[in-house]
Order: C-alpha cells, then structure tokens, then sequence
C-alpha cells in the first residue's frame, strides 16, 4: 500500500465495477469509503463485502461524507449522474485527486457519445475547477474480473495534466495486479472513452465477457 495513501472513497461502490474496486483495494490494504446517495445502500454495500472478508476496513456513507474523509475519491457512477455527484460532493474534493471512471455511453446500445467538452473527464475538470486534480482511469476493465480471484489480461491506460497525479493513480492500478500506463493530458481521456464502444462490439460479436486491452513494446531501460 502507498504511504501516501491509505483510504479511498469510491462514489457508486454499490454498483458493479464501483463495488469490484472495493473489493480489490481494500484486500490490498486500503481503507475503503463505500459512497452512494442514501447512507442505506452504502453500509449495504459495505456490509455485502465484509460478509465475504470480515477482516477488511471497509464503511459505508453518503456520498459528501465519503468523499470528505477519503484521501482520494474514485467516481464510478453512469454519464447522466456525473455532473449531478459531483455537485454534491464538490466540498469535500478540494485539493485532493478525483479518479474520474465515467463513460458516456448512450443506451441502449452502448455506443459512447462525447460531450461538449471532449469527454466526459475534461468535463468533470471544467466543472469542479483547478483546486481538484481531476485523473481519468479504468474506462476499459471489466468490472466483471474484479468480482473475481484471477490474473486480470487488461492493461490501463491513465490521463491526466500533472504527471504526479498519474504516479499515484498508477500505484492504485498496480495494486491490482495491472499495469498502468502514462497516457498523457486529461484532454487524451477521449480516446479510452471512446475505445469502451469498440471493446462493447467484441464483447457482444466474439462472446468474450470483459474484453481489454494491452500495451506492447519493448520499454527503453537504459
């Protein structure tokens, strides 16, 4: 686990891949916030996931109250509730980091419309301004292998504009299992949400559950 780091807020933890992250970090030693709109579903969530590692530091809240005492918070919530979270939450995100996973998909088919802005990242920066370090990351895991206790065949690739912001968020990705990549400025997070439609059509076309990605090429050690 990072020193730097020790309790992430993850807002929509009760849905599958908000819940899958949970799962995984806080076996690899983070103390995990459990954020949704009612109290209810997140000690719901929490307590789901303490019935299956008792031993874990896992609490559930209400969104402003996880994302308050979290040192980094993790928004995992559908496109059309973005803006509207992060409006409640906008006091307790200043001067922290916002793992920004959201994909504007459009139902029903699951084809990713972007927005105004570019994506759906750069809009989250827009809207909650420079006291918030807003890194986008996980657009292209299947929430499904996170459910799961197997190597994870899925790279990740993490955008954002301060080079140490990344470095964090890389740690949290390696304490996966996964390898993270430095994929440039927040404004390159349109090219991962938009690649959710395509790995959705491999899915749906070559009956693969969780399809990824990975990097390939040798890295320059010397």
């Amino acid at each position: 686990m990072s020193k730097e780091l020790k309790s992430v807020a993850i807002l929509g933890g009760t849905g599958a891949l908000g819940g899958g992250l949970a799962r995984q970090w806080s076996r690899a030693g983070y103390q995990i916030l459990i954020g949704s709109r009612t109290l209810e579903k997140g000690q719901a969530a929490a307590a789901a996931l303490l019935d299956e590692f008792p031993e874990l530091n896992v609490t559930g809240h209400e969104n402003l109250e996880a994302a308050s005492r979290a040192d980094l918070v993790v928004l995992t919530v559908p496109f059309e509730h973005q803006l509207s979270t992060l409006k409640t939450v906008k006091p307790g995100l200043i001067g922290k980091i916002l793992i920004d996973v959201t994909v504007p998909l459009i139902p029903p088919v699951g084809t990713v419309q972007l927005p105004e802005k570019g994506s759906a990242a750069v809009q989250a920066q827009d809207f909650l301004g420079a006291g918030v370090q807003v890194v986008s990351a996980f657009q292209n895991l299947g929430a499904m292998h996170l459910r799961e206790d197997h190597a994870i065949a899925c790279d990740v690739l993490v955008t954002g504009n301060k080079h140490s912001a990344r470095a964090l968020v890389i740690k949290l990705v390696e304490a996966l299992g996964l390898k993270g990549w430095h994929a440039g400025p927040l404004a390159n997070a349109a090219a991962a949400e938009a690649l959710t439609s395509v790995l959705i059509t491999i899915n749906r076309h070559h009956d693969i559950e969780g399809s990824g990605i990975m990097i390939t090429g040798d890295q320059n050690h010397s």
